[in-house]
């Protein structure tokens, strides 16, 4: 789960990270106000929505007064911010975080990130900050440094001194720096998080060192131990399908193909997807309706595959182990006698009780394509639409 940056430098903040001062706003009236109420000659308006790039989007602004910030805010509310981040689509603006500006000298950036190779939290940072990691690594590699974090004991404070040095922090800010540093990883490890990012963390002509901007990201799975990181969710910033998923216990990301999936296993689902390429298709969704496949959930997953308007047929592919089978196609049985749909369906069944799950569609009288494989399932899926486009354009044509 994705946070604002307001919301992440609130976070950070109580984990003794120097932020600049800020307030959020709803409205232009609101930003210009807040700036007033802070002080200062110089403000920074910024656009707060789940992407990174927001300055080259047009949704970072630097005023100089009310006037200023009102015209800024205004060009920026009720639009939609694009990104190389957000796809063509883009990110809704509904609020702003308006930040007194802070001169600086210097700009790092500050990554903390789960590195599954390790099964450690990696630390990454680079004395060349202000741009996207992916642009240091291609053209400043050496000015990254690495350090990996043993879970027993945490991030040391000879380990953070270290890391101050490789990236030439002053040795006056590098008591600072450490403070930083071990306030990121508590942050990171308290809160069960999957990503803190500062980008820029600068160096002040005052000599503070403090986080510009900042993000966060959370592991879903153990949000049930930190509602109040849970209620901080913004479902103005998330994919439709992919937030009413969430809201029923799906795994759902929404791509841009024609042929939906409703696979159980994150492995399976990847692997489904590929076949489907393979076969001359391209995947709607990626689906793990999971381990407990219940007839209620099939039922759910259908609904939500078929509420994309893009999707021209759709595969179901079970492999049973914990699942069964006969509780898979009742599931596609009945979501299909409630909700009829227009386009062709194929279901592969493998596993637990893969015989009676056949029974049950071959009996259900619907029309269900089946298969016996994967690659069977993709290249009927992947005819049976192209058939069903030329059938419809076919109608459209005599009409």
């Amino acid at each position: 789960m994705d946070i604002h940056e307001y919301q992440a430098k609130e976070i950070l903040s109580k984990f003794g990270v120097a932020v600049p001062v800020g307030a959020l706003a709803y409205s232009p009236e609101q930003a210009a106000y807040r700036a007033r109420e802070m002080g200062g000659d110089r403000w920074i308006v910024k656009a707060q929505v789940h992407a990174g790039g927001r300055g080259k989007a047009g949704g970072v602004k630097i005023c100089s007064n009310d006037h200023e910030i009102q015209a800024a805010t205004n060009g920026m509310f009720g639009r939609k911010l694009v990104t190389h981040q957000t796809g063509p689509e883009g990110k809704g603006i509904y609020r702003v975080y308006v930040e007194q500006v802070s001169a600086f000298s210097r700009e790092i950036y500050l990554g903390l990130v789960l590195d599954r190779t390790s099964q450690r939290v990696m630390i990454v940072a680079s004395s060349e900050g202000g741009m996207e990691i992916e642009e240091i690594s291609a053209n400043r590699p050496e000015s990254i440094v690495r350090s990996t974090v043993e879970p027993a004991v945490g991030l040391q404070e000879f380990q953070a001194r270290e890391i101050a040095y490789k990236l030439g922090i002053p040795n006056a800010l590098i008591q600072q720096m450490v403070r930083t540093l071990q306030g990121c990883y508590r942050a990171f490890r308290d809160l069960d998080a999957t990503m803190v990012e500062i980008n820029p963390l600068v160096i002040t002509n005052d000599n503070r060192i403090l986080a510009l901007d900042a993000k966060m990201t959370f592991d879903t799975n153990a949000l049930f131990r930190h509602p109040q990181i849970a209620e901080l969710r913004d479902k103005s910033q998330e994919d439709p399908r992919e937030s009413r998923a969430a809201d029923r216990g799906l795994s759902y990301i929404g791509l841009t193909g024609n042929i939906g999936c409703i696979v159980n296993g994150a492995g399976l689902a990847m692997a489904t997807m590929d076949t489907i390429k393979l076969a001359g298709g391209e995947p709607a969704n990626f689906l793990d309706i999971g381990g407990g496949a219940t007839p209620e959930r099939v039922a759910k997953a259908f609904r939500l595959v078929t509420s994309d308007e893009n999707v021209q047929a759709i595969l179901v592919n079970i492999f049973a182990g914990i699942n069964r089978c006969d509780w898979v196609a009742e599931g596609v049985v009945q979501a299909l006698q409630a909700n009829p749909v227009a386009v062709p369906v194929v279901v592969r069944l493998a596993g637990t009780n893969v015989e009676e799950g056949l029974k049950i569609l071959a009996k259900s009288g619907l029309p269900i394509i089946r298969a016996s494989s994967l690659m069977e399932a993709a290249g009927r899926a992947v005819e049976a639409w192209k058939n069903d486009v030329a059938q419809k354009t076919g109608l459209k044509a005599k009409l």
